[in-house]
């Protein structure tokens, strides 16, 4: 939810310069992503920028093209400082193919954290795991990504879990 808020921070649609507000967030929290501890840990400052772009390909499902893949990794050869860095980590989340094959997973999640404001396996999900979770993607996929037809939104704004938010 921090990380969200971080992105959106001041954020109003066509308000001022609100799209240059949006793209110094999205810097601001891409730089600070790679300087967590643990990230570092992950992506130790030596690693190469091959083993970099690689090892973050590997982890989106080589959602990268070899011919995307080579320029990230010279872009970086290049520029292998917390500003480049983030600015791969930044081009990988951003690719179409890793968003396309994310999106319903993501728009799930992003329910439970706006609807429910927890993790889609804390309390009171019954069994502490990813059952609630797994149904809404599976529903959300059976329906193409619609969350209209799915009636996903509904659900979540008409659960007893949602009300009691706000005593009812």
């Amino acid at each position: 939810m921090t990380d969200t808020q971080r992105i959106g921070r001041n954020v109003i649609v066509n308000v001022g310069d609100w799209q240059g507000l949006l793209e110094t967030n999205k810097v601001a929290f891409f730089t600070g992503w790679v300087q967590r501890p643990e990230f570092l840990a992950r992506f130790p400052l030596g690693m190469s920028a091959a083993d970099f772009v690689n090892t973050l390909n590997s982890n989106t499902s080589n959602s990268l093209t070899p011919p995307e893949t080579q320029p990230l990794i010279n872009q970086l050869a290049a520029n292998n400082t917390t500003q480049g860095r983030a600015a791969a980590v930044r081009q990988v989340s951003e690719n179409a193919e890793f968003t396309r094959r994310e999106k319903n997973k993501a728009f799930v999640l992003m329910q439970y954290f706006g609807y429910l404001r927890r993790n889609p396996n804390d309390p009171p999900e019954a069994e502490l795991n990813f059952n609630g979770y797994n149904f809404w993607l599976a529903k959300l996929n059976q329906h193409n990504g619609n969350f209209i037809q799915a009636e996903m939104v509904k659900s979540f704004i008409v659960s007893g879990e949602y009300k009691r938010r706000f005593g009812l």
